[in-house]
């Protein structure tokens, strides 16, 4: 792989700005994160956030919604501003040559958004729509509603919003959470393409130095809790979701938790594709993925199936998810190393994969990490170090969340969100 070149640099509002120079594309990416997300949501007001990103891009400085859509259309600039759990996460790719304005129209987006009355009713039918359609999907409401039990308050409220409380925000409401939360301290700016990093970093330094605040104390005054393992819905399908604890990226197992649940579904040679739908025929979708906050994290499953086999589905994959560490073998592990290594050449050629693994990797880590320390850990693993993992992190200690005509049986789960 050829050698990156990444520069870090602080500037004295506490934005941290990471530039990392790409000599083999000739695009250039922008992920900035800022604080804001939904955990600082004020109680009963799940889905600010959501509103306040589409707000955002509705005018910024001098540019009305239909100017500021025009000038990122000049620029060429591909973009996205969406909630996170804990950040308002901005990403934008362009060709490297057009970074300097990308920047600072950015930076106008961000610093001088318009937040205009009269938009606030628009965005707000929009955000419902959407809540309204999440209800028409069961998978997606049923992984919603899985993270969300199985988080406890603030960590668990669903970035997308919440349905029964959209109306009780308002437009004050939303300006009030800008003014609050989108401070630079806790920001991270990742930029990695075709640039020169110490000239990226003093545009930087133009652009926002004058930004100012600080963030307030995380919202964690407890909520409501949902714990009940079932939500009836007529259909002539049953979707189940199982969580139970794993550690987040910042631990120093991640790469022993990522191989195990690679092993479980990392394609269609996996565990659970192999032995819940292929060899039994049990569901027409099954999968495991890592779902990682700073300080805790959790292995969300999925399973889709029709109702005369739900229970079935349940308590297979369970025995499946528990039984993980029997007869691990070197083929496996090899085929897990395999995708990393796919992955990781991919993520070479993207920039917008690069700009945002390096905000990733500052969050969750404190530091910066190359692809060559990542595939350094990932040759590194043994059979062993995986199946003692597997046995000190068994699945036993579970959550069940299913949505269908009958609830299903199911013995020893307990409320994640107290953990």
């Amino acid at each position: 792989m050829p050698r990156q070149t990444t520069v870090q640099h602080t500037l004295k509002n506490g934005l941290t700005v990471l530039v990392e120079h790409l000599p083999a594309v000739r695009s250039a990416a922008v992920t900035l994160m800022v604080p804001g997300g939904a955990c600082h949501e004020k109680p009963g007001k799940n889905g600010t956030s959501a509103l306040l990103c589409e707000l955002m891009m509705r005018g910024a400085g001098d540019l009305d919604s239909r100017a500021l859509s025009m000038a990122l259309d000049n620029l060429g600039i591909q973009h996205n501003l969406s909630p996170g759990w804990f950040h308002l996460n901005f990403s934008a790719a362009t060709v490297a040559t057009r970074l300097p304005d990308a920047l600072r129209l950015i930076a106008e987006i961000l610093l001088r958004p318009r937040l205009e009355p009269e938009q606030f009713a628009m965005c707000l039918e929009g955000r419902e729509q959407v809540l309204r359609s999440i209800e028409d999907e069961p998978k997606q409401k049923l992984m919603i509603e899985l993270r969300r039990r199985c988080y406890a308050p603030p960590w668990n409220r669903p970035v997308e919003g919440s349905l029964n409380q959209l109306r009780d925000i308002t437009a004050e409401d939303m300006r009030e959470h800008y003014r609050r939360c989108c401070v630079p301290e806790k920001a991270i700016l990742g930029i990695a393409g075709y640039v020169e990093p110490e000239r990226v970093v003093a545009q930087c330094e133009e652009l926002f130095a004058s930004w100012k605040g600080t963030l307030p104390a995380t919202q964690e005054s407890l909520e409501e809790r949902e714990t009940s393992g079932h939500i009836k819905h007529d259909s002539a399908q049953t979707h189940i979701g199982i969580a139970y604890p794993t550690v987040p990226i910042r631990h120093p197992d991640y790469y022993k938790a990522w191989a195990c649940v690679s092993i479980l579904s990392g394609g269609m040679s996996s565990r659970l594709f192999t032995k819940v739908r292929e060899e039994r025929g049990l569901c027409y979708a099954i999968g495991a993925s890592m779902n990682s906050q700073r300080d805790r994290a959790r292995v969300l499953c999925y399973a889709g199936t029709t109702n005369d086999r739900a229970q079935e589905t349940l308590d297979v994959t369970l025995s499946e998810l528990m039984n993980l560490a029997e007869d691990i073998s070197p083929e496996e592990l090899q085929r897990c190393k395999a995708r990393a290594k796919s992955s990781l050449i991919m993520q070479q050629e993207s920039t917008m994969a690069r700009s945002s693994s390096l905000t990733r990797d500052w969050f969750h880590l404190d530091r910066l990490t190359t692809l060559e320390e990542i595939r350094g850990k990932v040759d590194a693993l043994t059979v062993d170090d995986v199946r003692d993992f597997a046995v000190q992190h068994s699945a036993r200690t579970f959550q069940v969340l299913t949505i269908g005509p009958e609830a299903l049986r199911c013995e020893g789960q307990v409320n994640l969100s107290d953990l």
